[in-house]
């Protein structure tokens, strides 16, 4: 979670909205919270809202290939176009920041309640971290907020992390603290607990997640050893095309990721959501685990100099949301990949584990691996051809090989100790 700065609170305005950005902690990730409070023209409060938030974004490149961006308030945060409402329009919450980007959020009440209504966020292409964006400007889209009602008179707080995804868009919210409709100007005393942290007993882990065991000064604990990762479930992953398969995928994956200290987190596909798309060249499988960690794969084919078509994985791109409880995400990509290589047609398959490279301080182990990207018939895998690690047909001539080796080197011993023995037997006259 994000530590409070300590800069002084704004002098308070009519008609205007107070902004503050807090910034977490030094380290690799830096966490950032927004605080707005809008007040009408009697200088009331109407809106208390602090919360943090970040967004992914998959784009087109001018090379057709897609690519994830990721995006964050930070410290050029401004607030123009809040407002607390009046008879025709309703409250609306609203920010802008980076280069041309903005979020908003409107609010309905009825007698008893209030709730999130419509969610605005527009994204500029024109930000240099859309490299190499086909489409350039702004573009936005328009969700429908998923919040529950919130009783009137009350601060709604869910510190879980909460997703919504539109379009090519997903947008991620946690720590939220909210009252719209605030009465008199006084933010309430009285908390609505989100379902999500109601059912938290114990802090929010990340699971699968090993780390070495931590230790205080104040609090000795004796010394432990670490319970070893445990192999990750394989998942079986499928994509449609209308009403046909265009994609399968059946995988255990691990993610090895190395800071301060490595970590290994384990991918389970009960609680992982599947999306892509299919193409003649391209294909990509997206797979969301919790709204935690993203991984995309994007598959191509190519033509050799026989004339073959073969397909290979040629991209990786990943997104830990929750590497660190109240983090920013963590966003990494390899796009110069070019492995799990067969024909056009056929499945590739690799039982035994191997190690993808996405950065030096970011990998994937897979496990029990098949997959297809293209040309599915009947919804089902079609021959595959299986990896070099699990070709144990090679073993055969290493063995034989072997085996012939140490037989000549026998021979060449026996005939060696064979003569000096003959020699030895002469006597001299």
């Amino acid at each position: 979670m994000a530590t409070r700065s300590p800069w002084p609170r704004p002098l308070s305005l009519p008609c205007c909205c107070l902004l503050l950005l807090a910034l977490g902690g030094p380290g690799f990730f830096q966490s950032h919270a927004v605080e707005v409070d809008v007040k009408d023209l009697s200088n009331n409060t109407c809106i208390h809202a602090k919360w943090m938030m970040s967004f992914l974004i998959k784009y087109e490149t001018n090379s057709s290939e897609y690519k994830n961006a990721t995006l964050m308030p930070s410290t050029n945060v401004t607030h123009d176009g809040s407002t607390c409402g009046n008879n025709t329009h309703a409250p609306l919450l609203a920010i802008q920041f980076g280069a041309g980007h903005s979020w908003s959020i409107n609010f309905t009440k009825t007698n008893e309640t209030y709730q999130g209504n419509i969610i605005s966020f527009t994204y500029n292409t024109n930000d240099a971290v859309f490299k190499d964006a086909k489409t350039k400007g702004p573009i936005t889209v328009v969700v429908k907020d998923n919040m529950h009602p919130v009783q009137l008179n009350t601060v709604y707080k869910c510190h879980h992390r909460d997703s919504i995804e539109v379009a090519n868009v997903s947008l991620f919210f946690w720590d939220v603290t909210l009252q719209a409709f605030v009465q008199n100007g006084t933010v309430s005393k009285n908390d609505s607990v989100c379902e999500a942290d109601k059912s938290t007993v114990a802090p929010t882990t990340v699971a699968n997640l090993t780390t070495a065991p931590i230790t205080t000064a104040s609090s000795p604990l004796p010394t432990t050893t670490s319970k070893p990762v445990e192999k990750p479930l394989i998942g079986n992953y499928s994509i449609k095309d209308g009403d046909k398969i265009c994609l399968l995928a059946t995988m255990g994956l691990q993610l090895n990721v190395s800071q301060e200290k490595p970590v290994l987190i384990n991918i389970n596909p009960k609680t992982t959501n599947v999306s892509g798309s299919c193409g003649n060249t391209s294909a990509t499988l997206r797979l969301n685990d919790s709204n935690r960690r993203l991984i995309d794969f994007t598959f191509a084919v190519k033509n050799t100099s026989t004339n073959t078509q073969r397909f290979y994985l040629k991209e990786v791109n990943i997104t830990l949301i929750s590497f660190i409880n109240g983090s920013e995400p963590l966003n990494a990509g390899n796009s110069n990949l070019s492995i799990w290589d067969t024909f056009l047609g056929s499945s590739y398959m690799c039982q035994k584990e191997q190690t993808v490279l996405v950065t030096e301080d970011l990998q994937i182990h897979t496990f029990d691996l098949r997959i297809q990207p293209f040309k599915v018939q009947n919804n089902r895998y079609s021959k595959a051809q299986e990896c070099s690690l699990d070709d144990d047909t090679i073993l055969i001539p290493i063995i034989v090989g072997a085996a012939l080796a140490g037989l000549i080197v026998i021979i060449v011993i026996a005939y060696v100790i064979g003569r000096r023995k003959t020699y030895a037997g002469y006597q001299t006259l």
